[in-house]
């Protein structure tokens, strides 16, 4: 009966043995992506876990881009961060200035003896979020840029050529008095007001919007999105609006549902609305550049990125940061990042996922699908890099409440703007001060 006792406990150790050897590492990825995105998240998660057996993506959704970084920073000082939190580009500086909360992912691939090449991704992109001695700090893991949306099927109710969207903005308003003419009552909206008309503006038009090239150059930047032409496009928009031509939806991304619903015509957002529109919309769906000032020197210039990337979180396991630079080689691969590209319209990070994407003929049957590339490819300038600064997070949101007032008719351009450079000024002052040295 010993003997048997034994040998049973002998078996059993033998089963168990294996299963312990080959225990998955887990890591925890928070992400803001809901809906259509959201899915396009667990997918990648699921299809990365089942590439492998020795790692375990988690992805948990934490709310929007500005809740899920308020939560990370506070899991962090309460010790229970998660590996991986994607931020958006506008909490970039914010995350720079944590010292010790994040670990650059360049140094998380060298140190998994993973290859990586910062020069692989498409340069606005990369320069984004690298730092001044040329370290990548994070992962570019949904990049987007603004592009023009419109319904084709409303353009051709109004007499408009459906595959001839506006290029100016003098373009835009007769296209919009016509689509008013025609019954529809939204239509032109826009999505984050201060992404699309004054931060990827300043860049198409070669113009600062703020000084020390927005930010890139120091702390001690300064606003300057009030200067002639910036007061010049807002006026002109809050022109629009006192007659219907454009329809102020709300604050960040809440005019996308009105654009995929077909309520509203035309609207200027995410190049990644497009993976909702293919999923949703019920319309024929088209895609322009985004519009300028022809009388403006340099434009159309380049737009700036908007998205997010993913920030790897200090104080964890050796094999967790394996765990972690595995998942982000396996985003990095060419067909795994062109199959994000052309199923999300978030921009292709990688010029191998751009050329992949163009070789199988996408661009070819989708026409438009390639505005938002063309547009970020170009050649950028010092002004039109992209804009990095501290506490954007509150800039963006008192800049929403001076515009309000035009759109409902209560402040002129110019007070709205200069009162916005104003207030976002001493919240750089703020940043400033709390970052020194």
């Amino acid at each position: 009966m010993k003997k048997s006792l034994t040998a049973i406990a002998l078996a059993a150790c033998a089963l168990v043995a294996p299963v312990a050897s080959h225990a998955q590492t887990e890591v925890q990825w928070w992400h803001s992506m809901g809906g259509a995105l959201g899915e396009w998240v667990n997918d990648l998660a699921k299809d990365f876990n089942a590439s492998q057996k020795d790692y375990k993506v988690v992805p948990t959704f934490k709310g929007s881009y500005a809740e899920s970084m308020t939560a990370g920073v506070a899991a962090y000082r309460a010790g229970n961060a998660p590996h991986m939190i994607q931020v958006f580009e506008v909490g970039t500086a914010t995350m720079m200035a944590a010292k010790g909360a994040t670990i650059p992912v360049g140094k998380v691939m060298a140190d998994a003896g993973l290859k990586f090449d910062p020069a692989v991704y498409v340069p606005a992109v990369s320069g984004y979020y690298t730092a001044p001695n040329g370290q990548m700090l994070s992962y570019p893991f949904n990049s987007s840029t603004p592009v023009f949306h419109y319904n084709k099927d409303a353009f051709k109710a109004a007499g408009l050529d459906p595959e001839k969207p506006p290029t100016t903005w003098p373009e835009v308003a007769l296209a919009a008095a016509k689509l008013k003419a025609s019954g529809h009552k939204c239509p032109f909206t826009t999505s984050w007001i201060s992404w699309t008309q004054l931060e990827s503006f300043s860049a198409w038009h070669n113009v600062l919007y703020a000084t020390k090239n927005n930010g890139f150059g120091g702390t001690d930047t300064r606003l300057a999105f009030n200067s002639p032409l910036h007061v010049r496009h807002i006026e002109n928009l809050g022109n629009m609006a006192k007659t219907g031509l454009f329809v102020y939806k709300g604050r960040e991304n809440k005019a996308d549902a009105t654009f995929v619903s077909g309520e509203c015509a035309m609207a200027t957002g995410s190049s990644a609305l497009a993976g909702s529109v293919k999923r949703n919309g019920k319309f024929g769906y088209g895609t322009g550049t985004l519009p300028y000032y022809p009388d403006v020197q340099g434009a159309p210039q380049n737009t700036v990125i908007g998205g997010a990337s993913i920030w790897v979180m200090s104080g964890k396991k050796p094999e967790e940061y394996k765990a972690v630079a595995s998942f982000l080689n396996y985003l990095s691969k060419p067909e795994v990042a062109a199959a994000s590209h052309q199923r999300t319209g978030y921009l292709p990070v990688t010029k191998a996922s751009f050329e992949l994407t163009e070789k199988s003929g996408y661009y070819k049957q989708n026409p438009g699908a390639d505005v938002s590339v063309n547009q970020m490819i170009r050649k950028t300038t010092d002004k039109s890099r992209g804009v990095r600064l501290g506490n954007f997070v509150q800039i963006r949101t008192l800049i929403d409440e001076e515009l309000e007032g035009v759109w409902q008719g209560n402040k002129t351009a110019k007070e709205a703007l200069d009162n916005a450079v104003k207030r976002g000024d001493e919240q750089l002052e703020r940043f400033q001060k709390a970052n020194k040295g």
